[in-house]
């Protein structure tokens, strides 16, 4: 099989018209993921109290919504890093990541997506405690107004998938890391 895929990738060019070429199955995954965008991400799940801490987030449109407070793994970053940098960044808080709560996967269709093309995001999932700090709006950025909400009022926000996700982690603790998908319905798909 595997000299077989290096003939494929070597063999001289064809009339594209005339003649299909096999592609070794490595090159069509290559070839698929360059039209999907990607994007690592860690997230802070703080409960205190029968509280959850939520930031708002605010899209370039304007529209609002809570979410975790989380983001973007910046290239040749740890996640448990950037889990404490996301949350001091969004909150004023300082933290530490007490246990991984799982890795949720999801690829959100290009008709979905914000940018109109397909995407995927992965999204890693801390149970992290508060150390210090003090509780802050986010300058210039993307979120605002972190707040403490009770957990039983969660469910009537407009919100993220990621809380019900982070929430569905942090209450089953799977073995695998994985909850089943959290449906989408009336919650923002982020």
């Amino acid at each position: 099989m595997i000299e077989e895929d290096l003939r494929c990738r070597h063999r001289p060019p064809v009339n594209p018209s005339t003649e299909v070429v096999p592609v070794a199955p490595s090159e069509a995954q290559a070839m698929e993921t360059e039209t999907m965008s990607f994007r690592l991400a860690a997230y802070a799940l703080c409960i205190e109290d029968g509280q959850v801490l939520l930031v708002r987030h605010v899209s370039p449109e304007g529209e609002s919504n809570w979410t975790l407070p989380g983001g973007k793994v910046e290239h040749g970053e740890d996640p448990l890093d950037a889990v404490t940098r996301e949350l001091t960044e969004e909150t004023g808080y300082r933290g530490s990541a007490e246990r991984l709560l799982g890795v949720d996967s999801r690829v959100i269709p290009a008709s979905a997506a914000r940018a109109g093309t397909e995407h995927q995001n992965v999204g890693v999932f801390y149970r992290v405690r508060i150390t210090g700090g003090r509780l802050r709006p986010e300058s210039n950025g993307e979120t605002t107004e972190p707040t403490w909400i009770p957990s039983l009022d969660v469910e009537r926000l407009r919100r993220s998938s990621l809380v019900d996700i982070g929430l569905a982690l942090a209450r089953t603790l799977p073995a695998t890391g994985h909850v089943a998908s959290v449906p989408v319905g009336g919650l923002i798909q982020h």
